[in-house]
């Protein structure tokens, strides 16, 4: 028991989330008036008890987490997956003491260093050497304890440069640096990451990666929190998945990915209009993914090579002509690595039209990715509005297939990317 750092009983958090009600709903001026009234008197009772204020007409209960067990031992580096919404944050928040449960426990022996999001920790009217002495006495060292590990975080950070500039005036990358090396090196018993470091350039992500494998080696624990799944088993030695807010798997973390990828592989089927992990205003909302072959025939499948057109389907409160329209879906591999990012704007063609219902489709000629599946996010924004955001929105199954129509199928061996190319020789007079 003297192992166990970190333990989890019963573990639970609800919020209360209001709905405004459709504009169809209230059909006379009468009605606007009295639910109006009516909401701000559920505002005043909520203000005058203590509770906090929600807006919106409906109040809906949701558990971020619901009955979370487990216990975390010194010096391991525990990966936390699982797809948007599954509650990874939420449970973060409350090892980092940022947000109370609502129900059950959890005990923490250890000071706890945390980097959940850009701008946690700093005070953005300081500079970054006040804010490496304020981290610090904040974790609970003296100054001298600082002032000894001071050169190496400034070093790791690369932002020797603008150290006595306030961070306020840092981009995302150095603040990230800087928030990174100041939770690394001050000797913190529990390292907590989140997926924060999405923001860094990859060398800066490598960088971290071999510093948090270096706390954990140290007898210092690490919980990280990423997508990136090759990043998470060189890292970690267990892995929990999370999925609704509840634990969906604990245990070694080969295994861990694997119950995540099986849980990925499901989403293609789930009716994108019941997700509620969604971000974006969502006036529009994305309602199914179909893929198409060059004579109108649903594909379940894609086989390498051949054309493929794909629609999203969406409902709209707007009706609007020639809206600047940005439309994207990345792919990624089951790992987690980015491939490529399908994007409107790169190829000009940001000014559509806009129904009630209707399609987007992508026209992907010579689908050029090899045998496997992969996940998709998919974004949506109008007018520089984002209406709809979808990480894991969809997968793609691809078979391999005849891409050069050679009659044969190239070895898997050569690369994960099929490429149209060709060869010539030509002569040199001498």
């Amino acid at each position: 028991m003297s192992d166990i750092v970190i333990k989890a009983e019963n573990l639970g958090k609800k919020y209360t989330i209001g709905h405004q009600r459709g504009r169809g709903e209230q059909t006379t001026f009468r009605e606007v008036l009295v639910q109006n009234a009516r909401n701000v008197w559920n505002k005043s009772q909520d203000l005058i008890g203590g509770r906090p204020v929600i807006g919106g007409d409906t109040m809906e209960v949701v558990w971020a987490l619901k009955d979370v067990n487990f216990e975390i031992r010194r010096g391991e580096a525990l990966g936390i997956i699982g797809r948007n919404g599954a509650g990874k944050s939420t449970l973060l928040k409350i090892l980092s003491r940022i947000t109370e449960p609502t129900e059950g426990r959890v005990t923490i022996r250890g000071r706890v260093a945390s980097l959940l999001e850009v701008g946690t920790g700093f005070h953005s009217e300081l500079t970054g050497r006040e804010n490496i002495y304020l981290n610090g006495t904040i974790l609970g060292m003296t100054r001298a304890e600082i002032k000894r590990k001071f050169d190496e975080i400034v070093a790791f950070a690369e932002v020797e440069k603008y150290l006595d500039t306030p961070v306020k005036r840092y981009s995302s990358g150095m603040y990230v640096r800087l928030a990174f090396a100041v939770a690394a090196h001050l000797e913190p018993e529990i390292l907590v990451v989140d997926e924060v470091l999405a923001v860094g350039d990859a060398q800066f992500q490598k960088k971290c990666l071999g510093k948090m494998g270096d706390v954990a080696h140290e007898g210092q624990t690490v919980l990280f929190v990423s997508h990136n799944m090759a990043a998470v088993q060189q890292l970690c030695q267990i892995g929990m998945v999370l999925k609704q807010g509840k634990i969906r798997f604990s245990g070694d973390i080969g295994n861990a990915i694997n119950q995540y990828v099986q849980d990925i592989k499901t989403v293609g089927a789930i009716n994108l209009a019941e997700r509620r992990d969604r971000r974006g205003s969502q006036w529009l909302k994305f309602t199914k993914v179909l893929f198409f072959d060059s004579e109108g025939n649903i594909l379940k499948q894609v086989i390498s090579g051949q054309d493929v057109f794909i629609r999203f389907y969406y409902v709209s409160d707007k009706v609007m002509r020639n809206a600047t329209i940005n439309i994207a879906f990345n792919v990624r591999s089951i790992q987690g690595y980015l491939l490529t990012n399908l994007n409107s704007f790169d190829v000009n063609k940001s000014s559509m039209d806009l129904y009630k219902t209707g399609f987007f489709q992508c026209d992907w000629p010579r689908f050029n990715l090899r045998s496997g599946s992969y996940d998709c996010a998919l974004f949506c924004a109008v007018n520089g509005d984002i209406v709809d955001w979808l990480q894991s929105a969809f997968t793609i199954q691809v078979e391999d297939g005849d891409y050069f129509n050679t009659g044969s199928i190239i070895n898997r061996e050569q690369g994960d990317v099929l490429l149209s190319y060709d060869w010539s020789s030509y002569s040199i007079n001498s």
